[in-house]
Formats: structure tokens, C-alpha cells, sequence
């Protein structure tokens, strides 16, 4: 656990926190406000959030070797997770404009 310092563990931890907090809160937008559209979104933000995970696991364990399958994950989740919240947001977009018809 010594690959970072405290500093970056604290940016790191908290992120992954945040990230964690606005994929609730856009949940609870969406059942408060009956758009249930937005949920899209709390899903397609999932995805990097593994990423952020993969990238704290990896860190955590000193980034060893055996663990650069990680990496691996973390890329992949991020072009994932880019792809799924465009997505979404063209998701919730089309459904404003269906709904102004």
C-alpha cells in the first residue's frame, strides 16, 4: 500500500466516494421527479466506477505484476463506462424531446 502517498490514497478513496454519491442521488432524482429515465444513468455510470475500483485495488496491493489484468479491466471499463453515460445522456435527451412532441 506504500505506491501512494496519502495524499493520492485520500483523492482515490474519495472519487470512488463521490462517484458512489452521485449515482445515488441521480437514482433519488429520479424517483422523486417520476423521470425514471434518468436511471440510465445511475446504470451507465457503473461501469467506471469498476474502473475506479480496479485502479484503488491495484494501488492497494502495490501494483504487482500479477495484478496488471487490472489495468487491463480499468481501460476497458473506462471505454465502457464513456460509451454507456454518452448513452444515457442521449437516453434522457431523446426522452425530453419525445415528451415536447
Amino acid at each position: 500500500m506504500t505506491a501512494l502517498s496519502i495524499p493520492t490514497w485520500i483523492i482515490h478513496v474519495s472519487s470512488v466516494i463521490e462517484w458512489i454519491a452521485a449515482i445515488w442521488l441521480i437514482w433519488r432524482y429520479a424517483e422523486v421527479s417520476g423521470d425514471l429515465v434518468w436511471r440510465s444513468l445511475s446504470f451507465g455510470m457503473l461501469p467506471a466506477l469498476v474502473s475506479a475500483m480496479c485502479a484503488c485495488t491495484w494501488h492497494f496491493f502495490d501494483n504487482p505484476p500479477a495484478l496488471d489484468w487490472l489495468v487491463t479491466l480499468q481501460a476497458a471499463m473506462t471505454v465502457v463506462g464513456n460509451c454507456t453515460c454518452c448513452a444515457a445522456g442521449w437516453w434522457i435527451w431523446r426522452s425530453t424531446q419525445n415528451s415536447e412532441s
